[in-house]
Order: structure tokens, then C-alpha cells, then sequence
């Protein structure tokens, strides 16, 4: 059988540091997970208008995480916390991917900032900065290295992350700074921390439609392999 080809969104950085010129940048595990679940990943550059292109010959799409943001602008945010940092053209390229992907009925999978795009696109909100807006909140960027837990979530009996996983628990990882504060009109969450931040997303009108707020590519939980599993099963 061939293997699905699997589309994996790449973060950006400017001249300096790895190099002297603009370059982009993608964690290998990303691309590991998706190859050990069955699919061939496929690294997506920023080019909004090439969106169209792409997408009519992948078979899913993989929105990433990465140290940024979304413009508030996007959700009808008027104010920009200090601690907000965006990548335009990044998020510019990945919007066209995810309006196009869902368009078409394409899996989504949306990991953690992927996860907020993904619910932007679908109608919701984003709270710009978790320590300001939600009281004793957790740890959300845990101090402790990113291939550890760092804090447990409840999934939601009945949603699509629930079969898939096969439980109402998950240990994940915690890197960010924002969360999804409302899910639009037709998403529903299914995924929640012990301080009620939004840990995980779904909208049942798509084929394969699931936004988490953590890294699975890390296999921290049993559950996370799982999602890749999944991913690569709707694409059939």
C-alpha cells in the first residue's frame, strides 16, 4: 500500500544564530512519529499561495508547535498582551493550510500552538496569556525537560480523542504560554487540566479534526502514539 503523505508545517527563524541567512527549523520527532505510524511526512515551506497546491496532494495535515504566537487580530483580540510574540508569515501559511485541509475534509492534527490556529480557524478564542487570566493556574510551561510529563489531563467520555486513546487520562507535556479560551461554534473540547485550561480539541463535522494542547510526538503517554495511529488510519 503507499504510504499517506502527510503534511508537517515547519517553524521559521531569522538571520542568526544557526545561520546567517532566514531558515526552517522542525524537530525531528515530528517527523519520526508520523513515519512510525505509517505516513510519509512531507516538511510544508511558508507560502500561502502555494497552499491550494500542497494540499491537493497530501493525504492529512500536521500543524506544529513553536516559541510564537497568533495575532490576536484573528480571534477579534483588540488588545496584545507584552508577552505576545508572532511570526506573520508563519501564521499567514499555516492558516491557508488549515482553512484549505478542512475545506477538502483532510485530517488535522494541530499540536499545541497548532492546537490554537486550529481553533481559530474553527471560530474560537485564545486566552493570550494563561498567568494573567486563569487563577492558580498550573505550571503550563513546566520547568522540567519536555520529553516528561509535566501534569495530567481528563478526556472527555464519548469524544474522538477518548476512542482513540482509550482512556480518561493522559500524562503530557506542558510548553505554552497561551490556551484556547472558547472553542467556536461547533468544536467541542476533550481534553481539560486540573486547572481547567483547555487541554484538547475536536469538531465532528471533519473526517479527523482533533487540536492537543501537548506534544505527542514525545510518546510520553501510551495515548500519544495512538493519535498518530489514528491520523494515518483516517487518511485511508
Amino acid at each position: 500500500m503507499t504510504k499517506p503523505l502527510i503534511g508537517v508545517t515547519l517553524d521559521s527563524e531569522p538571520a542568526g544564530g544557526w545561520s546567517k541567512y532566514p531558515w526552517y527549523a522542525l524537530r525531528t520527532n515530528y517527523a519520526g512519529a508520523i513515519a512510525a505510524a505509517g505516513g510519509l511526512p512531507l516538511a510544508l515551506p511558508h507560502h500561502p499561495e502555494l497552499a491550494a497546491d500542497y494540499l491537493d496532494r497530501l493525504d492529512a495535515l500536521v500543524v506544529t508547535g513553536g516559541a510564537f504566537d497568533v495575532d490576536p487580530a484573528l480571534y477579534g483580540d483588540g488588545d496584545t498582551h507584552g508577552t505576545v510574540t508572532l511570526k506573520p508569515g508563519r501564521t499567514q501559511a499555516e492558516f491557508a493550510l488549515v482553512q484549505g485541509a478542512l475545506a477538502r475534509n483532510l485530517p488535522v492534527l494541530g499540536i499545541c500552538g497548532g492546537e490554537q490556529l486550529l481553533a481559530v480557524a474553527l471560530g474560537g478564542t485564545l486566552i493570550q496569556h494563561i498567568p494573567d487570566s486563569v487563577p492558580a493556574a498550573l505550571a503550563h510551561e513546566q520547568p522540567n525537560p519536555r520529553h516528561q510529563s509535566g501534569h495530567a489531563v481528563a478526556v472527555t467520555p464519548g469524544t474522538l480523542l477518548h476512542r482513540i486513546v482509550g482512556s480518561t487520562t493522559m500524562q503530557v507535556n506542558s510548553s505554552h504560554h497561551q490556551a484556547v479560551r472558547s472553542v467556536g461554534p461547533h468544536a467541542i473540547v476533550d481534553a481539560v487540566a486540573p486547572d481547567g485550561v483547555i487541554e484538547g480539541i475536536e469538531d465532528a463535522r471533519y473526517r479527523f479534526c482533533l487540536g492537543v494542547q501537548w506534544h505527542p510526538e514525545f510518546f510520553i503517554d501510551p495515548g500519544d502514539r495512538r493519535i498518530f495511529d489514528a491520523l494515518v488510519a483516517a487518511c485511508g
